[in-house]
């Protein structure tokens, strides 16, 4: 594996969350909105470490990519129809942008399903301003990503919380 080209992708990931206004802390909080009811003494920087470890994997970084890029050409209209408008409105059925969020999902286990349906439906945080579509801007990729590096995270300190356990034991 080539380690240049690795950190080259996850520069360019985390450079498009940046400029489509996600930051580490945004994610964290939304981990924190996941995993505070669960363990007493969670901190945000436990938190935004959870963060940084899930973006540091490949296929976080690929999904991210592949999705912001999406919704960049949704919004300079640049795509076919009927895929455009599909994008453009976010609509209900279509599901691709799910199907990318699970990609992220998938790294951490299946605990991750369930944190992401919960925040998908609740949108807290940053999610609700991605999913404003007031602001002409297109997030229908980047918010189910955001949930899935949120739920992956979450999933991520709930495994490690339980190794934690099983080692007091």
């Amino acid at each position: 594996m080539n380690l240049a080209k690795t950190s080259e992708l996850e520069k360019k990931a985390r450079e498009l969350l940046s400029e489509r206004g996600v930051s580490i802390d945004n994610i964290a909080e939304l981990v924190y909105y996941l995993q505070s009811a669960y363990h007493d003494e969670l901190t945000m920087d436990l938190c935004r470490e959870n963060v940084e470890k899930v973006l540091t994997k490949r296929e976080v970084q690929n999904a991210i990519i592949t999705g912001i890029q999406l919704d960049i050409l949704a919004e300079k209209k640049q795509l076919d129809e009927p895929l455009q408008e599909i994008i453009e409105k976010d609509e209900g059925l279509y599901g691709v942008d799910e199907i990318v969020a699970f990609s992220i999902i998938n790294v951490y286990g299946s605990i991750g399903f369930t944190n992401y349906g919960y925040i998908d439906k609740q949108k807290p945080g940053i999610l609700k301003k991605l999913n404003d579509k007031s602001s002409g801007e297109c997030h229908t990729f980047l918010d189910d990503i955001v949930g899935a590096i949120a739920a992956a995270a979450s999933s991520r300190l709930a495994h490690t919380y339980e190794e934690l356990a099983e080692d007091d034991e």
